[in-house]
């Protein structure tokens, strides 16, 4: 999954810079218009003036998988707008560790760029190359959106009969891909709770006597540890993520008996994951209850949980009341919509915030 996605040559997201939209192979909230980085600035505005008010001489957003930066064009915009005191002061950094992405987002950004920095990853923006003894404290907001369902995942599946776990793995047969059963390592248990923080697939006894043979469920330790990594950075300010996934008491359900990884081209979704590497899109959900846990283990506090729909409803609440906001042509009504219908993106997406 990683190698589809990522692979400097043949990875997905490496040579597929017009592959959201409609004329792409998914739609996203950022797609659906500029209300949604708008709706997303108004509320970081909020956050960064009631934690930093006119004092502190530079307020920090970190946004992570800003894939072309038209999120980050629209957050800025909006700020440079009718926040130009706050953006006068504002330090917008990208993570990003692909090239070729970061000069996509140069692009989109370059009327912003006295206002943007590009890292690599967390650690290269907290510790300045040079005063490696000394880290930046960083104060402000970092979030992502879409970004977590992307990490790669192991897979497993149920052996009913056996009452075990097995991880599937991929082979190669002739000039196809192919699914395998990985055989465990001499003194280590099979099963997802083997890997590091899956422990939330660790099932009730009188669950697993009724979960069908073959039931697949996922994990992404990598999301995990990328999730914890940024609450360590945090000194003070929000973490938060915006993606499609579960919390616990909802991560076994008859409508999944074959996992969440999907595989997305041209507005289809498929189950058909192992074809055309580096053609399609590959996601799993998100175990929100495994990175609430991995956020509160590094010391944050979980602030809310909720669907996209309410989250954004309530900033749409506070903007009503201000005039700064701007008017409401049907445009953003119909922006508004896509973003918070149930049969769209309202429900499906999620939105988890932490602070310290």
């Amino acid at each position: 999954m990683e190698l589809a996605l990522y692979c400097p040559i043949h990875g997905y997201y490496e040579k597929q810079k017009d592959n959201v939209g409609r004329g792409g192979d998914f739609i996203t909230s950022v797609s659906t218009g500029k209300l949604f980085g708008e709706l997303l600035a108004y509320q970081f505005a909020d956050w960064l003036e009631e934690e930093a008010g006119s004092q502190q001489p530079a307020v920090r957003i970190v946004e992570a998988g800003a894939h072309d930066g038209k999120l980050a064009a629209d957050i800025l915009g909006w700020l440079r707008a009718e926040r130009p005191k706050l953006f006068d002061r504002l330090d917008y950094c990208l993570i990003e560790p692909s090239a070729s992405r970061q000069e996509w987002q140069r692009k989109t950004l370059k009327t912003f760029s006295p206002r943007v920095r590009w890292f690599a990853n967390l650690a290269t923006m907290v510790v300045p190359e040079a005063v490696k003894s000394k880290p930046d404290p960083l104060r402000g907001i970092i979030f992502a959106n879409e970004l977590l369902d992307a990490f790669p995942v192991h897979r497993f599946g149920w052996d009913a009969p056996t009452r075990t776990w097995f991880e599937w793995g991929v082979a190669v047969d002739g000039d196809q891909f192919k699914w395998a059963k990985i055989q465990p390592a001499a003194g280590r248990s099979e099963g997802p709770a083997a890997e590091p923080g899956a422990a939330s697939f660790q099932l009730p006894a009188a669950l697993l006597e009724v979960l069908p043979d073959g039931y697949t469920v996922e994990t992404s330790p990598a999301a995990e540890r990328w999730w914890q990594e940024a609450a360590g950075v945090l000194e003070r300010g929000k973490l938060m993520t915006i993606d499609y996934g579960f919390s616990d008491d909802e991560q076994i359900s008859p409508a999944r008996t074959h996992g969440t990884l999907r595989a997305y081209h041209r507005q289809r979704s498929s189950s058909d994951l192992l074809a055309n590497p580096g053609e399609q899109d590959l996601t799993a959900h998100v175990n929100f209850s495994a990175m609430r846990k991995a956020g509160e283990a590094a010391g944050l506090k979980t602030d809310g949980f909720s669907t996209q729909a309410k989250f954004l409803t309530q900033i749409l609440e506070k903007c009503t009341r201000d005039e700064n906001f701007g008017g409401w042509p049907p445009a953003r009504t119909r922006q508004f919509q896509t973003l918070t219908h149930p049969d769209h993106l309202g429900r499906a997406f999620r939105v988890l915030i932490q602070s310290r």
